[in-house]
């Protein structure tokens, strides 16, 4: 009875031996990997703070700039405040930080737009007409989304130079 789940274990990792299932991060011989052709990404310096958000989460992320530069990564933020309780309540109120990041990534030599995309993250936070609490909660919420939509940013572009990486 205790040999079944050694025995499954051994046939999943045989079935994904044999189906070319690859670690999307993973190096080869044949090819320095994802990491490597992240790292080949340069981005320009942002005109607002969220933007320099973004740029900075990726650069660490991504080790962008420690490779030579093959592609540019722009990107484009817009930020939203909004309300999120329609009833407003006495003492405390719910605000809303919407980020819209569209980017693209263009390859250097040629000028062609390899990549492209939109994505978005939306962090709520209280208000409670206390300025500096109000103002370290605004923080908090834009930071929050600026991670996320970065984490999303980064997940996209290696999964499109994933498809770009020869097969083992």
């Amino acid at each position: 009875m205790r040999k079944a789940p050694a025995i499954l274990l051994l046939a999943a990792a045989l079935a994904l031996a044999g189906c070319s299932y690859r670690p999307l991060y993973g190096s080869s011989s044949e090819s320095a990997g994802v990491a490597a052709t992240l790292s080949s990404v340069s981005i320009p310096e942002a005109e607002d703070r969220v933007g320099q958000l973004i740029r900075n989460d990726l650069m660490s992320s991504m080790q962008a700039g420690k490779g030579e530069d093959k592609y540019t990564l722009l990107l484009k933020p817009v930020v939203k405040k909004n309300g999120v309780i329609d009833k407003a309540q006495p003492n405390v109120t719910r605000e809303a930080i919407t980020l819209s990041v569209t980017y693209e990534l263009v390859e250097r030599s040629s000028g062609t737009i390899v990549n492209e995309g939109k994505t978005f993250s939306q962090a709520s936070y209280d208000v409670i007409r206390q300025p500096f609490a109000d103002l370290q909660a605004e923080t908090n919420a834009t930071e929050r989304a600026v991670h996320e939509v970065s984490a999303d940013i980064r997940t996209r572009l290696a999964a499109h130079f994933a498809k770009q990486q020869p097969a083992l």
